[in-house]
């Protein structure tokens, strides 16, 4: 015990540092699978491939690989100089971002076309039909998809301590090297990492019965 309050300080400032990664990449992520679902479902093949082998190339391989291609392998070029911290937050982002993407374009394919249909007898766009009506709708639906991806990004968060982003779970293992009580200090690495996912699981349940359930 003495051990985990000494070491709250750092594990605190790891906290931060995860929470500052999340909150970025969450956002990006969601705007990225925005436009590839709306690519998806757009009229021009073109577009629909693009997002497709986009999508796919994500989806289709592993988050590691997907993270070291983009520290290593991108600053590997003159012109780019991505930092530890940056890097691992386009890489959540990227990678939240396509499964955002299907999700996205499931929760609008669910939406009746009679919506549609009833949109253009009102005089509404294909711009605005989908932003005043097909979307908040979808959203809904989707709401509770979109928190469980979510959790699911937060805990990959985890994996840029290998690129020695100053993260909850890398300044544990700083801390277990200084103080060789791995299980003490794992444990509460655990214990930090759950009450983050339990709150943002409350949040999720909340939201559900207030815009989803009503």
């Amino acid at each position: 015990m003495e051990t985990i309050i000494e070491s709250l300080p750092m594990l605190w400032e790891g906290l931060k540092m995860t929470l500052y990664i999340f909150a970025i990449a969450i956002v990006l992520g969601f705007l990225i699978g925005l436009v590839m679902a709306l690519l998806r479902l757009a009229p021009f093949k073109i577009l629909n491939w693009i997002a497709k082998i986009f999508i796919d190339a994500i989806r289709g391989t592993p988050f590691i690989v997907q993270l070291f291609f983009i520290y290593f392998g991108l600053n590997s070029f003159s012109w780019v100089s991505l930092d530890n911290v940056w890097a691992g937050i386009v890489t959540v982002a990227i990678n939240a971002g396509a499964y955002f993407a299907e999700i996205i374009r499931a929760g609008i394919q669910s939406i009746d076309k009679g919506q549609t249909e009833a949109a253009r007898s009102l005089g509404l766009n294909q711009s605005q039909n989908m932003r005043y009506i097909i979307l908040p709708q979808a959203f809904r639906r989707m709401l509770p998809t979109i928190t469980n991806q979510a959790i699911i990004s937060l805990k990959d968060t985890s994996l840029l301590s290998i690129i020695g982003v100053a993260d909850l779970t890398q300044r544990g293992r700083v801390i277990v090297s200084a103080t060789f009580e791995p299980f003490t200090i794992y444990l509460a690495l655990g214990v930090m990492y759950f009450v983050i996912i339990y709150l943002l699981s409350l949040l999720s349940s909340y939201l559900e019965r207030r815009f989803v359930l009503r």
